[in-house]
């Protein structure tokens, strides 16, 4: 199986965005805070979501129930670019508190349980994942 570039790019950023973001998270949580390496990682986990967030528009699957090669999947992207820029606005007004949430449901709803949804079977990285071990499971 070939990766489009756009599939490679949206892998490589969700991939780097879920490896950053709890080292974002952490260095504003640890007992003493690093300001410095949490506004680093933090532009770096932004950037990794924004990239995550365009390269989805251009990505169709026709496998799924879709509309014009667009899933339901595809629902997170405006609902993540908002979230993105809903944290973003609230760390800019000094609204630290919302930031934090914003940021952590964000990477919860976006990382993880979309992460996760695409190592279902039927999907195409989960078919490259457990395609592999066949005797296995």
């Amino acid at each position: 199986m070939s990766l489009a570039p756009v599939i490679v790019v949206h892998l490589a950023a969700a991939l780097a965005a879920l490896l950053i973001g709890p080292f974002a998270l952490w260095t504003r949580l640890a007992a003493p805070v690093r300001p410095r390496w949490h506004r680093a990682l933090g532009y770096g986990w932004f950037t990794c979501m924004v990239a995550v967030v365009l390269s989805a528009v251009f990505i169709r699957s026709h496998d799924l129930p879709n509309i014009a090669g667009y899933t339901p999947l595809h629902l997170l992207v405006p609902v993540t670019s908002f979230l993105l820029y809903r944290g973003l606005a609230a760390v800019m007004r000094g609204d630290i508190a919302a930031h934090r949430r914003t940021m952590q449901r964000v990477y919860i709803g976006a990382c993880l349980v979309a992460g996760s949804f695409t190592l279902l079977p039927q999907r195409y990285l989960g078919q490259l994942l457990w395609g592999q071990w066949p005797g296995w499971l």
